[in-house]
Parts: structure tokens; sequence; C-alpha cells
């Protein structure tokens, strides 16, 4: 869930193969719009732009371990727009004193039979739903604040329950490995956000799909 919005991730020259530096956090319903102006006097973008995309979850059981797990993503409000398919690693165990948490993160861009393609492939759909919300970026930072709905008829996006009564809000930024002073920046940032927001180092696989 933690995909940022395939609407502003253009892929040129095929791969990205770089490393995720995430902070994640939420906000009530009732705090959203407080949240949003502080986002406006603090970030690059005055109005930040806004998505609407459908994930689907895949994975592929093996003999022994976890499975292996890659989202598909597409826009919803720009329907011409190329899939894209993400893999996310496990989280850097390294550094304790790292103030976000750090993957490997590959995103490729991908026609429209994406699903059909990694069903040939063996992977089964595990679960999707659909985020919609604002984006923000502030220098080499991206703030995604976002609503998460359940699909309740498989495949059908207009039969949608929402999730809960809060936003999700992720800063990130995709750097090369090693960049450890992006997590600090990181860091002083999301202090300007609090108390509206709380951004921590959530560990992804201790949360519940």
């Amino acid at each position: 869930m933690e995909a940022p919005p395939v609407t502003v991730m253009p892929v040129t020259g095929g791969t990205i193969n770089m490393m995720e530096y995430l902070l994640q956090g939420s906000v009530l319903d009732q705090a959203l719009e407080s949240l949003l102006h502080r986002l406006r006097g603090l970030c690059d973008n005055m109005e930040p732009s806004t998505f609407t995309d459908h994930e689907l979850v895949y994975l592929l059981k093996g003999q022994q371990g976890n499975p292996f797990i890659l989202r598909a993503r597409r826009s919803l409000s720009q329907p011409a727009a190329p899939w894209h398919l993400r893999y996310l690693g496990q989280p850097e165990v390294g550094d304790k004193s790292r103030h976000a948490l750090v993957r490997n993160c590959v995103d490729v861009a991908a026609s429209h039979s994406l699903p059909e393609f990694l069903n040939e492939m063996g992977f089964r759909m595990d679960h999707e739903f659909v985020a919609n919300g604002h984006i923000f970026r502030k220098g080499a930072m991206k703030v995604v604040v976002s609503k998460l709905s359940r699909i309740l008829v498989p495949g059908n996006t207009d039969n949608t329950e929402r999730l809960s009564l809060s936003y999700l809000v992720e800063l990130s930024v995709l750097a090369p490995a090693g960049q450890d002073t992006v997590s600090e920046d990181m860091r002083s940032f999301a202090e300007q956000l609090k108390p509206l927001v709380h951004l921590e180092k959530i560990d992804p696989s201790k949360q519940r799909h």
C-alpha cells in the first residue's frame, strides 16, 4: 500500500533500481485540511497534484520461505497512462540510528496487459485496493497523502469502501544506496509537520496487509 502513485513516477530508459527511504504516519479525516495547508507552506508546489490509482498485489509462492510479491498499479484518472510494476525489497537491518526505513525499489513501466502476463507467469492476485489523494514535493522528497479503499467486487473499482477514517501520509525519497544523509533531511522535514502528523520509521513486514 506504500507504493507511490503511478502518475508521478514516469519511467524513461527502462528499469529504475534505487533505494527507497520512507517515513509513514496517518491523519484523521477532520485534520486533513490543516495538514494540506501546512504542506502548501512547506513544499515547492503550492497546489498539490491529485491522483486516483488502482493497485493489485500479486504473490508467487515458492516451496520455501515467504512468497515473492509484486505490485501492479494503474491510474484511474489517466487511463491511457502505462501501468507500473513495482518490487519492494526487505527493509535493511543496518544502522539502527538511521531515521528512515530503507529498502530496495525497482519500478518499471508496463503495458495494459500486465495482469494477464503476471497470471501466465504463475502469480496470483492476493488483494487489490484504490488509493486517491494528493502529492507534494520538497526538493527530492515526496509527500503522498492518500485515502485507501477496499474493492468490494473483484475488478470493479467503482464499488469500494473506505478502509478507515484517516489518511495515510508517506514521506519518501528515491536515492542511490549509501545516501544516508537523506534520512536526516527527512527527519527535519517531518519535525515541521508535528503535531498534525507524526511520521515514523515503520517496518511494513510487521504490518497486516
